[in-house]
């Protein structure tokens, strides 16, 4: 069972990933979640060092870290940047990841949140019954996905009962469109926030 309890504590969802930059794609899955699984904040933890892909023109970690306290801000409460795998040596595993959080807010309960690949390659993951302990799993729905092949796995693991489903609009925007646009001199207006928009060009980032 996860730690925390849901009297004092929040719901709070955990959404990785380099954001490399954060785009509206991004705070729609968040958003939604926290709509649709009753969740009171949903954290965008940073990855420092993601351990199974290169983060391609990493302008650093701290770097995207500024990005996604400037896509989240004025939403204090709903959705944070979170630099829990920066203060970290190591590559950023969510089996960590998670333990840390709960050690650092013991009351609160934890929903990870996935796409439905994401959820259904879950086995492949480092240590992943710990993170079934750790936490929920929210999975994304869009199309056709219903969800069986995550399912599946979690049967596997043991923790089919931490499935929690919800339903997200097709979106077809991605970090990788975004510095390619940005590569071109091609606009980026209403695909990342605007914040978030103003300091990839005040920066000079993603132009190489």
């Amino acid at each position: 069972m996860a730690t925390g309890s849901s009297g004092d504590g929040r719901r709070v969802g955990i959404l990785g990933g380099t954001f490399n930059p954060p785009h509206v794609g991004h705070l729609m899955l968040a958003e939604c979640a926290r709509d649709e699984l009753g969740l009171d904040v949903v954290l965008l933890v940073v990855a420092a060092r993601p351990p199974h892909k290169v983060v391609d023109a990493d302008p650093g970690a701290d770097v995207r870290l500024e990005l996604c306290r400037a896509a989240v801000a004025g939403e204090e409460g709903r959705l944070e940047a979170c630099d829990v795998e920066l203060r970290r040596d190591g590559p950023s595993y969510t089996a960590d990841t998670l333990r840390r959080l709960t050690a650092e807010r013991p009351e609160d309960r934890f929903t990870l949140l996935l796409g439905g690949d994401a959820a259904a390659g879950l086995e492949s993951w480092h240590r992943p019954r710990d993170v079934c302990s750790y936490a929920d799993v929210g999975v994304a729905e869009r199309g056709a996905d219903d969800h069986e092949r995550a399912r599946a796995t979690l049967r596997r693991l043991g923790a089919e009962a931490r499935l929690r489903p919800f339903t997200l609009p097709p979106v077809g925007i991605s970090s990788t469109l975004v510095r390619a646009r940005v590569r071109a001199g091609r606009t980026v207006r209403h695909l990342v926030p605007r914040a978030v928009e103003d300091r990839i060009l005040e920066g000079g980032l993603y132009r190489s």
